[in-house]
């Protein structure tokens, strides 16, 4: 993957769009108000870069000016208002990026019904060529769900033997066989991450191919 760099002048989009995390320079105009909203698995940084913006993070308030940070976490409602007489300027990101990634609620405080793929739909959109039939995107997300099954059967497996393995080396002072039993404890762990995100990446395919 090249190099490529971003400037929050220019480059107002989705910078980076993965399962592990999606990214993006915005800018909202003066008095505008996001709308108030949650994420269900994701936590959400924000950097403030031109400009003055008020962040409302569960029922708290801060206003934030250039080079100042704060992030709600998964769960946490929160809004952005842009305070002052000029735009405001900011990065963003949301980690993990997994669909529906915004949750939104009623005036009751209740939990409207899920809205899959607003925030990626212009990325979509410019794709060249036909997008994936859904038959085929829900067969893969199957197959990759029932792969995960699998590697994570096999890493509760590795997992308990190893961890028996680095309780007798730690009860024997035994230093390289501990660190040996946490390096195998690791690998079995990347492998079923790594098997996940895969299940994470064709989920962000299918969702947003819901009927609205």
């Amino acid at each position: 993957m090249p190099l490529e760099v971003y400037d929050y002048r220019t480059d107002l989009r989705n910078l980076v769009i993965t399962p592990e995390i999606r990214s993006r320079f915005m800018r909202l105009e003066a008095g505008a108000v996001a709308r108030r909203h949650s994420h269900d698995l994701g936590h959400e940084v924000f950097v403030v870069l031109e400009g003055r913006a008020e962040f409302e993070i569960d029922g708290e308030r801060a206003v934030l000016g250039p080079g100042q940070m704060c992030f709600a976490l998964a769960g946490q409602l929160h809004q952005i208002r842009v305070v002052g007489d000029g735009p405001m300027s900011m990065y963003l990101s949301v980690t993990p990026h997994l669909e529906p990634t915004h949750t939104f609620w009623d005036e009751r405080g209740n939990k409207l019904p899920p809205r899959y793929g607003n925030s990626t739909s212009s990325e979509r959109a410019a794709r060249p060529g036909p997008p994936d039939p859904p038959e085929a995107l829900a067969d893969r997300h199957v197959a990759a769900a029932k792969t995960l099954a699998e590697v994570a059967e096999a890493n509760a497996a590795a997992q308990e033997g190893a961890a028996a393995a680095f309780k007798r080396a730690v009860a024997g002072g035994d230093r390289a066989e501990a660190k040996a039993a946490v390096d195998a404890m690791w690998d079995q762990m990347y492998r079923t991450y790594r098997s996940f995100q895969a299940l994470e990446a064709v989920w962000n395919e299918l969702a947003p191919r819901a009927p609205e």
